[in-house]
């Protein structure tokens, strides 16, 4: 073992009583010296230590005096924001959305490119986060982690894309690509996975360690979040619930990633869509078609009642297994049906099985995937800069 990085040593209190401050100074915003030593419960000669040496690292700086106080005015600091960047990337079939964010959280910059007309993926992403950066006058030697979501499966062990069901061009080898180009950190992420770290940060599951969010949008999806962790599964595949058999939908054999499965075929969008359809509401998107029913009142009640139903199966086989405390809808499809599908299916699942999860719809209506992406590099550059020296 490295001797200073043994327990109780200097150089290791050191590093944990800088990473608690820097992390006190996130939270609360300017704090004085001496009201970090009360904070962090260290003297005063060890506060003022501690902020001399975060000062000489270039990640805290004077912004200000607290007045009103008796003697001289105590200097107040904050976290340099400028001490790293981080860019969040939502990857989907027609845009890549790019956004980047300083060490505070604070976006700065944001844009979106089109991958119409495009057979290259490497140079899409390099654009999005490039101009990105640069829309944040940040640059790209200060972006410590660039986080890319997507649809499909990601490889645990790897961290590449194993399959993206609606991105054919995206492939295994396409992180190591990506790294070289960028030259920065680089990491894939699920997207309903990055949908649901945005939801316990800011949505209708924080505060609530053990979850799953279910996703209606261009596909189904599901992240599991346990103990407060995200939980991926040996192969990454953890959360294809469009695979799993249901009543009601055929069961393909020899199923291959471009099969559609059991429970897609019951509540997917094509099926969303003709069960709309049948009962007079017809929309281009099945997101369009369940809003319709909403607005239609009563006369929607019946597409709504058979789409709990359906979603429902889902739901309670995933719940039965798992028993979250709450289950968040997620996706276009399912912001569509809003509060009233979501009381549905509550009832539905509750009636069902022998659990009764609350079920609420997402908290997080714009940018969910963007919004973790940048969380999980926020969370990555943090490690990296609070706890090095």
């Amino acid at each position: 073992m490295n001797p200073d990085r043994r327990p109780g040593t200097p150089r290791l209190l050191r590093a944990l009583n800088d990473r608690s401050a820097l992390e006190l100074l996130l939270a609360h915003g300017p704090l004085t010296r001496a009201q970090l030593g009360e904070l962090t419960g260290l003297s005063k000669v060890t506060a003022s230590q501690l902020v001399e040496r975060l000062e000489e690292r270039g990640l805290v700086v004077r912004v200000g005096e607290q007045v009103g106080g008796r003697g001289p005015n105590a200097q107040l600091y904050a976290v340099v924001p400028s001490a790293a960047y981080v860019v969040g990337v939502h990857v989907g079939p027609k845009q890549v959305t790019a956004a980047c964010t300083d060490i505070t959280g604070a976006i700065h910059g944001r844009v979106e490119v089109s991958v119409h007309d495009t057979d290259d993926p490497v140079g899409v992403v390099h654009s999005a986060v490039v101009e990105a950066a640069k829309d944040a006058g940040a640059a790209m030697t200060k972006v410590h982690q660039v986080v890319l979501g997507t649809p499909g499966l990601v490889d645990p062990d790897s961290g590449d894309i194993a399959f993206a069901w609606d991105l054919p061009r995206w492939h295994r080898g396409l992180l190591e690509a990506l790294r070289a180009d960028l030259r920065r950190p680089v990491i894939f992420a699920n997207d309903v996975n990055l949908a649901a770290v945005a939801e316990a940060d800011r949505g209708a599951a924080a505060g609530v360690d053990d979850f799953v969010m279910v996703w209606v949008g261009r596909g189904l999806g599901l992240a599991i979040m346990l103990d407060g962790r995200l939980h991926h599964g040996s192969s990454g595949a953890a959360g294809e619930i469009g695979y799993l058999p249901v009543p009601g939908g055929q069961v393909p054999h020899g199923v291959s990633k471009r099969v559609k499965g059991s429970f897609q075929r019951v509540a997917g969008t094509e099926a969303v869509r003709a069960l709309a359809r049948a009962r007079g509401f017809k929309a281009a998107t099945a997101a369009g078609a369940i809003a319709a029913a909403v607005a239609a009142g009563p006369a929607g009640e019946a597409v709504l009642d058979e789409f709990a139903t359906r979603l429902a199966l889902g739901v309670a086989a995933v719940c039965v297994v798992i028993d979250p405390a709450l289950v968040v809808l997620g996706g276009e499809v399912a912001l569509a049906g809003g509060p009233a599908l979501a009381e549905r299916v509550e009832r539905e699942v509750a009636a069902i099985a022998p659990v009764s999860p609350k079920v609420a719809v997402s908290g997080v209506p714009e940018d969910p995937v963007l919004h973790g992406a940048l969380l999980t590099g926020l969370h990555s550059a943090r490690e990296e800069i609070f706890s090095g020296e």
